[in-house]
């Protein structure tokens, strides 16, 4: 695998790392289509944990199947796939030397009554990605939820030790309890927030929703007022969000969200793009479509990301 000089680049920017490390992090970014572009796209599949299985599931019962899944990842030439301990092992024939994997390390349910303390299980450990030949762990910290600090500690300890045997450290970073209003999970101050945070943790990959042009915190809305930071378009939000990522030095991919038209899929995507984001991690809006519609919407966001479409 030859490097380009891209990849090479954004390699550089993580310096104390070591070449395992490095060496799984460009496996992410040299595979598939998007492959040594610096762009990428991410299939994760951890919702049957988040919402349930026929919230899930149910618009394309092929999805009930862990190995559609990876197979679709293979099949659309994306970067990587994501998913909990239970898929991974249930699908590790067609992952295995396929394609680069993250092990999602905690999980969270829709039965819980948990809303100020928003947080999640640790569902599996370094040594399950180590066996399971993953690239990365994933792990998601919830900013601003009552029980961010134990997130924090638990995220630092798993990623210290994924870094150790050489494995690359993905954190979804999402807004969520405490005093936050349900408008400013996406606020555009507090998503930069989020993304910088996770990158303040360690992560090699940040994981973070689409901003809206909201201002949530009064301390923060001064500084975007006085500064005039743009925020009016989404590739001026992307490109903040970005800033705030150690000024583009960290790689950000921002997340899909709940299902939508494929018109406002493929409209994020150019605004992920114009704003220099490196790529897209879309779950829903791709494994809920039947498997040839999937494929044609992926094919459309590569092209996009390849300045095609």
């Amino acid at each position: 695998m030859k490097l380009t000089r891209r990849v090479k680049e954004i390699l550089s920017n993580y310096e104390s790392d070591n070449p395992g490390t490095k060496a799984n992090l460009a496996r992410i970014l040299m595979e598939g289509r998007l492959g040594g572009t610096g762009k990428m796209i991410i299939l994760p599949v951890d919702q049957g944990f988040e919402h349930g299985p026929a919230r899930s599931f149910a618009a394309n019962p092929a999805g009930y199947d862990p190995k559609y899944h990876p197979q679709l990842v293979v099949d659309a030439g994306l970067n990587a796939y994501a998913a909990p301990l239970g898929m991974m092992e249930a699908a590790a024939d067609v992952t295995a030397g396929q394609i680069p994997t993250i092990l999602k390390m905690n999980s969270a349910n829709s039965l819980s009554r948990t809303k100020e303390g928003a947080d999640q299980a640790v569902t599996a450990n370094v040594r399950d990605a180590i066996r399971l030949g993953c690239s990365a762990i994933g792990f998601t910290i919830y900013p601003s939820s009552d029980a961010m600090y134990e997130q924090y500690e638990e995220i630092r300890d798993l990623s210290e030790e994924a870094k150790e045997y050489g494995l690359a450290t993905v954190i979804w970073s999402y807004p969520r309890g405490g005093s936050l209003s349900k408008e400013g999970e996406l606020a555009v101050d507090i998503i930069a927030y989020a993304a910088h945070m996770a990158a303040l943790l360690g992560a090699h990959i940040i994981k973070v929703k689409l901003p809206t042009d909201h201002l949530e915190n009064g301390e923060a809305k001064k500084v975007y007022q006085q500064k005039e930071i743009p925020i009016s378009t989404l590739a001026d939000r992307v490109r903040h969000v970005m800033e705030a990522s150690f000024n583009g030095r960290r790689i950000v991919v921002f997340s899909g969200g709940a299902a939508k038209g494929v018109d406002s899929v493929v409209e994020d995507a150019r605004a992920i793009r114009d704003g220099g984001g490196n790529g897209s991690i879309i779950g829903r809006n791709s494994f809920q479509r039947p498997r040839e519609d999937a494929l044609q919407l992926l094919d459309t966001l590569v092209k996009v990301y390849q300045g095609k479409a």
